[in-house]
């Protein structure tokens, strides 16, 4: 007999997370556990505020009603969560854990056994310039090869003063530069800062302005010197056909893929595929959740054969994250199974 149960957990950044939306000193994560009487499977929900299409109010009631449900019915088949993508990824997570005996290997294969790993970038935040300079140069000494800074916040000359001072240590074969802008730039100034930008090498930009300006981003991805990510705007797509549409009509040189936002693995597959079918380069990413989301990304990621360098580097960014076998390593995302899983920080 299926059963559910919720479990929260309040996640603390080491340091604060700064991005042109504001800056973030915790965030809440719950977990959906599914046991059969014999196995636990475990999936994360985590819903980034301001950011995620389901950041309800009302998120955690609406949660409890789906536990009640799937112990109601002893089946999670007929839940309907169109509309929740990270319940979604979520409840995904949870059962592909539960149907692979309860021990968080979800996709078992060379990534699991600690024989390979995942090229990661080094996560840069917001902050002053001084703060921005000692996390490049951390992640740099790391031993990080793609550096992906966050950018947007604050003042412009500043952000060009930081980014110009890495190329002039490190060429573009040396240290791979991605640029995060979350929006920021206003659409009439959008081209200016880009052309600024491309004198750096730049890898790429993500969404350089806000969404549902398709029109103008559009127009930036036909004519920016830099290749031009869509992140933010695939959230709240639903529908293949949807998704294509958008693709076909900015066309943009990548797409950012995070399965907690975009409502979980075969919704990132359609993603995808649909980018393949159209030559849009991708990469994958999480939303910020703990190790548990994350492992689950990770094993997928690695499933998917790509040689692109991951945005999986979160899982230090907490003081209270749960312990894991996942570990980074110069600029790699490791597996170690002699390292065990501890649940005891949310007593699961």
């Amino acid at each position: 007999m299926l059963t559910a149960r919720l479990k929260k957990h309040i996640l603390k950044f080491i340091y604060p997370a700064g991005t042109s939306r504001g800056v973030l000193y915790h965030k809440p994560t719950w977990y959906i556990i599914l046991e059969d009487g014999k196995y636990k499977g475990i999936g994360e929900c985590s819903v980034i505020p301001g950011l995620s299409c389901d950041d309800y109010p009302d998120y955690e009631s609406i949660l409890q009603k789906i536990v009640s449900q799937i112990n109601n019915t002893n089946s999670v088949e007929e839940i309907q969560l169109l509309d929740l993508p990270s319940i979604r990824f979520g409840l995904e997570t949870a059962l592909l854990d539960l149907n692979n005996n309860g021990n968080k290997l979800l996709f078992p294969g060379k990534f699991t056994i600690g024989i390979d790993a995942l090229k990661i970038n080094g996560l840069v935040w917001m902050g002053d310039p001084e703060f921005m300079n000692t996390q490049i140069e951390q992640k740099i000494q790391s031993g990080y090869t793609c550096i992906k800074l966050k950018i947007g916040a604050i003042n412009f000359d500043e952000e060009v003063k930081l980014i110009e001072n890495i190329r002039t240590r490190y060429g573009n074969a040396d240290i791979e530069i991605r640029l995060d802008a979350n929006g920021a730039f206003a659409p009439d100034e959008a081209m200016d800062k880009l052309m600024r930008l491309s004198f750096f090498d730049i890898h790429s930009i993500e969404q350089p302005i806000q969404t549902n300006q398709h029109d103008k981003l559009k127009w930036l991805c036909e004519n920016s010197p830099i290749p031009v990510a869509l992140d933010e705007e695939l959230i709240s797509i639903g529908s293949p056909v949807q998704k294509r549409k958008l693709l076909s009509f900015i066309n943009p040189q990548y797409i950012v893929i995070k399965p907690g936002l975009l409502g979980g693995f075969q919704a990132s597959t359609e993603w995808i595929e649909i980018a393949n079918s159209l030559h849009i380069g991708w990469w994958i990413t999480s939303a910020l959740e703990s190790n548990i989301g994350l492992n689950a990304i990770a094993q997928w990621t690695y499933m998917l054969n790509s040689n692109m360098v991951q945005g999986l580097g979160t899982g230090q960014l907490y003081s209270n994250n749960i312990p894991s076998p996942l570990e980074i390593e110069k600029g790699k995302l490791f597996y170690r199974p002699d390292q065990k899983w501890d649940l005891s920080l949310i007593s699961i």
